[in-house]
């Protein structure tokens, strides 16, 4: 792609509204979690999501360990969720420190977060510098009448 054409597709996909979560996953003892805003419904019956990791993160090898996640949604007011999970976390590193949680068998469930998704991966594909689960929602819990945080991008190559 030419630098004209990069620049206009960068500008255009930053335009694709998106929610934001996060994925938490794992037991005692390597619970970890990460921002997550490449999140989708994708089917009905059963009900499914589609959720994107970026290959290496360490929620990747957690998740593939599990066959399990929790999405929490980001209600209005990101920062403070923003603000705690925004480094990310590596293998050792407690991401849970001071929050509010509940350990569950598909993850931790964030208090602070209006809607939690309990999740079970049924596939893993190949998308470029992500892998994109495709998993069942096994339950949800929380308010679903609390307005989401929604996100638009002014690059659509870069967070």
């Amino acid at each position: 792609m030419d630098e004209k054409t990069t620049s206009r597709v960068a500008a255009a996909l930053g335009r694709i509204p998106s929610g934001c979560f996060i994925l938490t996953t794992g037991g005692d003892g390597d619970a970890t979690a990460m921002l997550a805003s490449w999140v989708q419904q994708a089917s009905f019956d059963p009900p499914a999501i589609t959720a994107a990791v970026r290959k290496g993160r360490h929620a990747e090898r957690v998740v593939d360990a599990t066959g399990h996640f929790v999405l929490n949604l980001v209600g209005e007011d990101p920062g403070p969720m923003f603000k705690h999970f925004g480094k990310g976390f590596g293998p050792g590193e407690e991401a849970f420190t001071g929050l509010n949680v509940e350990r569950r068998e598909a993850g931790v469930v964030l208090a602070d977060c209006p809607v939690h998704l309990a999740c079970k991966v049924t596939a893993k594909h190949d998308a470029g510098d992500h892998w994109l689960y495709l998993a069942e929602v096994l339950g949800a819990d929380g308010d679903a009448t609390a307005k989401p945080y929604v996100h638009l991008r002014k690059n659509g190559l870069s967070y």
